[in-house]
């Protein structure tokens, strides 16, 4: 009979206890899983490039920068390719419905991001066949139902077209997959030209730059030469890396790896503190059985070893139950959200688990260990 087999007998002896443990340990790995899932997701920075640089306007996200620009970052040794962006936000049909289309010059956007997104030349050419086109991602064009040749409108926040319309209507040229399933691809990708001929004010300026560094050259490093560039000029700029840019506006409205850590932390002193405190129960429930088996000749590390079984069988099932809860739940939530549950997530769980169940039983294998055969005996 192995390890196995006498941990499995001792765990469902009180199959209603082992449940609602499991259970327990289930919901803990759940929320572990939904706010890493959040965090490694395209929603989260964990997937953000920290070599690609991103240039913006000193005085906030909702300021622009000259098109002009484009020419000074070009000619800064070290860098390797500079696209710019500029960003209409709207709504479709709704309000909450928000939309994002990034207007680009195609070609040097595709040089830097073409690989991230899987812009392929297929796509590049159905882009460039109208000025009205636009590449749409994958999970904007699964959450609003929209297909390559539709026609769509967007009801722009902050881009007026002359005249004072704000809806533009675009063409479904192609929607792009994302490299990986972690990808933001929760957004469109138009032509600037035809935005930049529309818009009544703001004329040949843009939200930022994006910048990709000759290999070699030190992100930071780089980021400082553009930023003193403009420094005394009437749009001075902050560059910073693309992670950086996502920690910094996920921070302006809290800190989430602090608030994820605390949450979890919490669920999982819990777990430990619950699953701890049966154990304990258990192993004195079992103090006869224990002296039997020290009478037998088995050793403390037998007994040491089986109650760890124990403990592990229970943490490893709870823990697959509450990580297949959270895949789950990634499919079943709106694409919106951004979760995904990376493999680096699913091996951080497995660790957490096999730590948690060794933890989680040495208490009661200590117990076990100082039980001598005399006092185990009077239990009878």
């Amino acid at each position: 009979m192995t390890f196995l087999t006498l941990a499995r007998r001792n765990a469902w002896r009180k199959p209603m206890r082992t449940l609602l443990l499991m259970f327990c340990i289930a919901v803990a790995f759940l929320i572990y899983g939904l706010t890493a899932s959040f965090l490694s997701g395209t929603q989260g920075s964990a997937a953000a490039n920290d070599d690609v640089l991103g240039v913006m306007n000193k005085s906030g996200r909702g300021q622009t920068l000259p098109i002009a620009h484009l020419r000074r970052i070009a000619a800064l040794d070290g860098v390797a390719e500079v696209a710019y962006m500029s960003r209409l936000r709207g709504f479709s049909e709704v309000e909450r419905n928000v939309v994002v289309a990034n207007a680009v010059a195609v070609d040097d956007f595709a040089r830097i991001n073409g690989d991230s997104l899987a812009l392929t030349s297929d796509l590049l050419a159905a882009l460039k066949q109208g000025r009205d086109r636009v590449l749409v991602g994958r999970a904007l064009a699964d959450a609003q139902g929209w297909r390559a040749g539709q026609r769509i409108e967007i009801t722009s926040f902050n881009i007026m077209q002359q005249g004072g319309n704000r809806n533009w209507r675009f063409e479904v040229g192609g929607i792009f997959e994302g490299k990986t399933p972690s990808t933001d691809t929760y957004f469109m990708l138009a032509n600037y030209d035809y935005v930049n001929s529309l818009r009544s004010r703001d004329v040949d300026t843009v939200d930022g730059f994006v910048v990709q560094p000759v290999p070699g050259v030190t992100a930071s490093v780089l980021a400082s030469q553009i930023d003193a560039l403009f420094a005394n000029t009437g749009t001075p700029t902050r560059t910073q890396s693309e992670k950086q840019f996502l920690e910094a506006f996920l921070r302006q409205f809290a800190d989430v790896e602090l608030i994820v850590s605390l949450v979890v932390g919490a669920a999982f002193v819990t777990i430990l503190m619950i699953v701890i405190n049966t154990m304990l129960f258990a192993v004195r429930e079992r103090t006869f059985e224990i002296g039997v088996l020290k009478t037998l000749g088995f050793n403390n590390r037998f007994i040491v070893v089986l109650i760890l079984c124990e403990t592990l069988l229970i943490f490893l099932v709870g823990g697959a139950v509450g990580i297949a809860l959270t895949k789950v739940a990634t499919q079943l939530t709106g694409p919106a959200l951004g979760l995904v549950l990376t493999g680096p997530v699913v091996i951080k769980s497995l660790v957490i688990t096999v730590l948690l169940g060794v933890l989680t039983g040495c208490l009661p294998a200590a117990l076990a260990m100082r039980t001598t055969v005399s006092n185990a005996f009077r239990t009878r």
